[in-house]
């Protein structure tokens, strides 16, 4: 258990939990931009193409719920929200390339800084 506290201390003294929450901070904000990105550049094109409804309307009821006569629910409806499971798996997509093409970008810069011999900047 001592090993274990220790090796705690080290972790949060050498700084490596403040570049975590940082990161998730970082990590955060981007989500953000890139959401805005899917919802409000790339998917109403797409909006175009499946209809006005846009691609997360779309679902397929298995059992429709029953209402009484005030407005209250008897049965639930039985839903599969296809649509949005398809917009969750495009937004994670341009997620995952937007990720890759920044740490691409850091890593050539770093490779750049690293290298003795590159003289430009």
């Amino acid at each position: 258990m001592k090993k274990f506290i220790q090796d705690f201390k080290e972790f949060a003294v050498k700084g490596n939990l403040i570049d975590l929450a940082i990161g998730i901070i970082i990590g955060t904000a981007f989500n953000k931009i890139v959401s805005s990105l899917v919802n409000h550049i790339i998917m109403p094109p797409f909006g175009l193409v499946f209809g006005e409804k846009g691609l997360a309307q779309y679902k397929w009821i298995i059992r429709p719920g029953e209402k009484e006569a005030n407005g209250e629910w008897l049965k639930e409806p039985v839903v599969m929200d296809y649509g949005i499971f398809l917009q969750n798996c495009i937004d994670f997509l341009i997620v995952a390339l937007s990720i890759f093409v920044v740490i691409r970008l850091f890593n050539r810069l770093r490779n750049k800084a690293e290298d003795e011999t590159e003289t430009t900047v």
